[in-house]
């Protein structure tokens, strides 16, 4: 089965092979080394001289953590959502206490900078602001520095879902003022999932330091103190991925952040180009198109799931619409190892599909 999946995606051959490895202890020298490069390789990719982070979990542990030690109890949080995974964050804002302020747009649409300014200027008492840089659900890319640059003008901590984006869309840390930003290995540094890491500042991890009942598992200062001291994790870390992502980071880093940032572009414009050709409609809006994965409104009178399940019967897994587009849309992933050769077979494969659809309807 071939991947054109929202994630986990096909991994990259050095990555599978770099994991094939015998395990040694997290409290070894060797554990220590590889740590320890691998969050330098992460703050020279990210463009930060603070703190990266690495924790044994999902992209939402960060998420959780950024709510839990960065707002106070029953503090506010504006939450901008462009689809799912910007409701998923205001749902942890809830969960953990803190009261979300939602802040939505239309399906396919970025973050408006006006309303976001609007926003502040109305709710002056928000303690952070959170931004999904790629909605995973609408395949949107927000102007996150556009956006960045507001939120820091009202100092307002800044946390950013760049589960999706982070190894295929640009991010500078250090001078965009982001306070977190977090990624997971899953998606585009095509690495098997279980691993997250996040760029996280020294104005947060103050704020942390003072915040009551922020738990353990997640507590950023307790991640930062074992780093210093030991080199290492508070629990056991996921040390296969920490060597997939190892050398995804060090291929990058041989061909490039520039280079590599446009592979990923320039095979966006082709799955986009090539659904066009097909004559199908994209649900982003122009210029704010997902370098990582495509949602494309399926034919009228067809299903998107059906399109998702026939791809699937001829060897190519593509990813369901997702929330309230499950129906109308199916998604594309670009993410990981994706040859053109993969790309040519998976739109002859849908070609043909459509074809097999439109002939029954």
């Amino acid at each position: 089965m071939r991947l054109f999946t929202a994630g986990p995606v096909a991994c990259f051959p050095q990555v599978l092979e770099a994991m094939s490895s015998q395990m040694f202890s997290h409290r070894s020298r060797e554990y220590q080394e590889l740590h320890m490069e691998t969050v330098e390789l992460l703050m020279n990719f990210l463009e930060t001289r603070q703190t990266v982070l690495l924790f044994p979990s999902s992209g939402t542990g960060f998420m959780e953590s950024s709510i839990r030690c960065g707002v106070s109890p029953n503090g506010k949080v504006l939450v901008t959502i462009i689809g799912s995974f910007g409701k998923r964050y205001a749902e942890v804002v809830e969960t953990n206490g803190r009261q979300p302020l939602k802040l939505e747009f239309d399906l396919g649409s970025p973050v408006d900078p006006e309303t976001l300014k609007q926003a502040l200027d109305e709710n002056p008492d928000v303690e952070a602001v959170t931004i999904t840089y790629n909605e995973t659900s609408t395949g949107v890319l927000n102007p996150l520095p556009d956006l960045a640059k507001i939120v820091k003008k009202y100092d307002k901590l800044l946390f950013v879902d760049a589960v999706s984006a982070m190894g295929a869309a640009d991010i500078k840390v250090d001078s965009w003022g982001i306070d977190m930003v977090f990624s997971s290995s899953q998606k585009a540094f095509g690495v098997p999932p279980g691993l997250a890491f996040a760029a996280v500042s020294d104005r947060l991890l103050e704020v942390s330091e003072r915040m009551p009942s922020k738990g353990w598992y997640f507590d950023l200062n307790l991640y930062k103190k074992f780093q210093d001291e030991k080199k290492s994790t508070p629990s056991t870390p996921p040390i296969p991925q920490i060597m997939g992502l190892n050398v995804v980071l060090k291929m990058i880093r041989e061909m490039g952040k520039h280079s590599w940032l446009k592979m990923y572009s320039d095979r966006a414009e082709k799955i986009r180009r090539g659904v066009r050709e097909l004559g199908l409609d994209i649900l982003a809006k122009k210029g704010f198109e997902s370098p990582t994965i495509t949602v494309v409104f399926a034919p009228e009178g067809c299903s998107g799931l059906d399109i998702y399940n026939k791809m699937r019967e001829k060897g190519f897994e593509l990813a369901k619409g997702y929330g309230r587009l499950k129906e109308a849309t199916f998604r594309i992933g670009h993410m990981g190892h994706i040859t053109d050769e993969d790309i040519e077979e998976m739109f002859q494969a849908l070609k043909s599909v459509l074809r097999e659809i439109v002939e029954k309807a």
